[in-house]
């Protein structure tokens, strides 16, 4: 009795060693798993905010302003070798005060952004950040890029560059609480909006020449350049704005009268008038686009290009006038986004030095 009593016991405390077993590595597979889940979600929220941040800058438009500052800051007369870390430094500094711009815009817009389809995800409007966050950002990132500007932009006498930190300053001020106000009220922020649009262009030029009077010259190994090349490249892309702005307010027309939002030039919405002020800023653009070339700042190659796309902005502009729909209004606007970069780097690959 003895021997099958102890026989049992045996199995018994077998079977609890194994059972034991099975729980302790049952509960440490339970914690891996905890920590391999715990770690997941950290690196999802990681991401999560980064793509947040990314949406609260709108990075594609900000990438499109910023580009347009490197390069007419790379069409300066005394930039005539490609310094990359000078080229990052602007690139970033233009990063951080068009993001700031943005996100205050975002900040200030919350509610009608969430009344739009396409702008509803945004993540101020979504709820998923709230707005002291983005003023946060958008102080710090404002700051931060405006001081670039100034210090890594120097003049010859090493001080600091007030013209295009105060430029920059300016753009960001006028766009984040001027033109995003005033598009509830009056269609005149388009032409207002179309100010800070074109001023990284002159904020690129004057980070190099530390110059904004058009009508000074810069000196570089004993040639003369006018000054003017800045404003003209503002110019150029200030008109551009009007036929690219108006034929997006027209394919958004429906969810831009829902937010309140008034931007088309004709208070019906998009009506011929609007498509005859989209024609004529489209002309005006192919004078403007001579003006490189006549003031050295670039030559006959570019002018001929500039022409040329100047004159398919027109056709496009006059086509939509004929068809008068959406289908039309969105060849003015991929052609406008297409334009922009041939136009700029045209400029830049017949630079003359």
């Amino acid at each position: 009795m003895v021997a099958v009593k102890t026989a049992i016991d045996l199995k018994d405390w077998n079977r609890n060693k194994i059972c034991n077993r099975h729980v302790s590595v049952s509960t440490r597979i339970q914690k891996m798993t905890s920590a391999i889940n715990k770690q997941g979600s950290t690196s999802f929220s990681i991401a999560s905010k980064v793509k947040d941040y990314f949406q609260l800058i709108k990075f594609t438009l900000s990438f499109t302003v910023v580009f347009s500052c490197v390069i007419c800051y790379l069409l300066a007369p005394n930039v005539v070798d490609y310094n990359w870390l000078m080229i990052l430094l602007l690139f970033t500094a233009g990063m951080l005060i068009t993001g700031s711009a943005n996100a205050i815009n975002q900040a200030v817009e919350k509610d009608t952004d969430a009344m739009m389809k396409r702008t509803a995800t945004r993540p101020v409007a979504d709820g998923r950040m709230s707005r002291n966050e983005a003023y946060t950002f958008a102080l710090i990132a404002g700051l931060l890029g405006t001081w670039m500007i100034g210090w890594f932009f120097k003049a010859d006498d090493n001080s600091f560059n007030w013209n295009a930190a105060l430029l920059s300053a300016f753009s960001l001020f006028l766009y984040a609480f001027i033109y995003t106000p005033l598009k509830k009220i009056n269609s005149i922020a388009v032409l207002i909006g179309a100010f800070p649009g074109a001023l990284p262009c002159l904020i690129g030029w004057v980070a190099a020449t530390n110059m904004i009077n058009p009508l000074g010259t810069i000196m570089v190994n004993g040639k003369a350049f006018s000054n003017a090349g800045g404003w003209i490249l503002f110019a150029i892309q200030f008109l551009w704005q009007f036929p690219h702005f108006w034929a997006i307010a027209w394919v958004s027309h429906g969810d831009y009268s829902k937010a309140g939002f008034k931007l088309l030039p004709a208070d019906k919405g998009p009506t011929r008038f609007t498509a005859v002020q989209g024609i004529m800023y489209s002309v005006l653009m192919i004078p403007v686009g001579v003006l490189p070339y006549y003031f050295g700042l670039s030559g006959q190659v570019s002018m001929w290009i500039l022409i040329v796309a100047n004159l398919f902005m027109v056709a496009q502009s006059i086509r939509l006038y004929r068809e008068m729909n959406a289908k039309a209004a969105r060849r003015v606007m991929f052609s406008s986004y297409i334009y922009l970069p041939i136009v700029l780097l045209a400029l830049l690959a017949d630079k003359i030095r």
